[in-house]
């Protein structure tokens, strides 16, 4: 039996919720994390030292990292739909992946945190318009990549890329702030996902 630790509204734990249901997996999860039970716990900590969600136990198999836990799960359950074989293609979809949590979440996380969490070293209203033109100027570069009419970020087939970036998309949306561009290719994109049941259950579900 699968084991997610982490609570059902962070973003990255999103990701592995999503992913384990675009794979129709069994699983159980336990809450940790802001809001919950502290992952400095030794309940936690039993499980994995280094104190940050989400962590998956597979059957005693120990594994940390949003992302990793995405391409885990697809390539056990041999999806190469999700995460091509092709070395090629499959590096094409890590590179979104990483694209989307370093230079994307770093513009996104100061606004988020500023915004929506109002955290005190975020307050700063120069540090949230910094991160707003920092988070446009990423966007502005997925609306250009989208506007040679593929559906999907490498191209016709939904990909593990989609999951990852697909729930910044929808926390650009959910994060209210002035002026936001109107991004009309990211919008159908957004669309799109929102046809899959999965997205719709742990990604555009009303959390931000």
């Amino acid at each position: 039996m699968l084991k997610i630790y982490g609570r059902a509204n962070s973003i990255n734990v999103r990701k592995v919720l999503w992913m384990a249901a675009e794979l129709d997996l069994t699983f159980e999860r336990e809450d940790w994390g802001r809001g919950f039970r502290s992952t400095d716990e030794e309940p936690f900590r039993s499980v994995s030292a280094w104190g940050v969600i989400p962590v998956l136990d597979d059957d005693g198999f120990i594994l940390r990292e949003s992302n990793a836990i995405v391409r885990y799960l697809a390539t056990k359950q041999g999806r190469t739909d999700l995460l091509p074989t092709d070395m090629r293609s499959r590096f094409e979809v890590e590179a979104w992946m990483d694209w989307s949590s370093t230079d994307l979440y770093q513009e996104v996380r100061p606004v988020f945190q500023g915004l929506v969490f109002k955290l005190p070293q975020f307050t700063d209203p120069n540090i949230i318009a910094a991160g707003i033109k920092g988070w446009t100027r990423q966007m502005q570069r997925l609306e250009d990549h989208f506007a040679s009419g593929q559906p999907f970020l490498t191209g016709q087939t939904f990909t593990a890329a989609d999951v990852v970036v697909g729930l910044n998309v929808n926390r650009w949306f959910m994060t209210p702030f002035d002026n936001k561009p109107s991004f009309a290719q990211i919008s159908a994109y957004y669309d799109r996902l929102k046809e899959r049941p999965a997205f719709l259950e742990h990604g555009a579900n009303g959390l931000p």
